[in-house]
């Protein structure tokens, strides 16, 4: 049964081609439930037997990742943020409060949409907030390619490497993504002790430029 599903996946990505991965993968990163792993693994299998480019199949699943991104990001900008202003304070997010989590968003809003694409379920929702807090979208854009690139990256070649084993790609796909939740954790901590350094470091510089102008 495995190996007939694994079949099916394979022979329905390879008859939509880099257009079916775009749309697929464009789905998995909005709203709709298709599991990424479920597409860009057989296009690597597909890509070692010959019959894709596999980066032409990785670059499709990538701008696929950023279109659905955008398409969360757009609803939450347009739609999203007008209801929260105006009806947030129902559910204990009043306006003020709400310009407070855009603050932060903003001032960290690129680690956290580079690491929300690494990470399962999260992935599907870090564009929402990007769009109510209006994340520039050049920063967006940028750190939604990066991570979605990686990505799409690390299940081609699962697939590329294990091939029709449905159960090894599973598995691989699974240590993958435990390898991304600690190198994202790893990457968060290091963030931290950066941001309180430069934050030390600029306040150290204010005090500093505080008593040389009162002296």
């Amino acid at each position: 049964m495995i190996r007939d599903l694994m079949q099916m996946l394979v022979e329905g990505v390879g008859i939509l081609g880099y257009p079916g991965i775009f749309i697929l993968m464009a789905m998995e990163s909005s709203l709709i439930p298709v599991p990424s792993e479920l597409v860009m693994p057989p296009a690597g299998y597909l890509a070692q037997q010959g019959l894709m480019n596999p980066w032409l199949a990785i670059s499709a699943g990538t701008l696929g990742s950023l279109a659905g991104a955008y398409a969360n990001y757009y609803g939450a900008r347009y739609i999203g943020r007008p209801l929260m202003l105006k009806y947030g304070k129902y559910i204990l997010i009043p306006p003020n409060k709400f310009h407070r989590v855009e603050g932060f968003f903003l001032r960290h809003g690129e680690i956290s949409t580079f690491i929300g694409r690494l990470l399962p379920v999260v992935r599907h929702l870090i564009s929402i907030p990007a769009g109510l807090y209006g994340m520039n979208h050049l920063r967006f854009s940028m750190y939604t390619l990066l991570g979605a690139f990686i990505w799409c990256s690390v299940l081609t070649w699962i697939g590329y490497l294990i091939g029709q084993n449905q159960d090894l790609i599973m598995a691989y796909s699974k240590q993958a993504v435990i390898w991304a939740v600690v190198g994202s954790c790893m990457l968060v901590s290091v963030y931290i002790v950066l941001h309180r350094r430069k934050t030390t470091s600029l306040s150290a510089k204010a005090e500093k430029n505080l008593r040389e102008n009162k002296a």
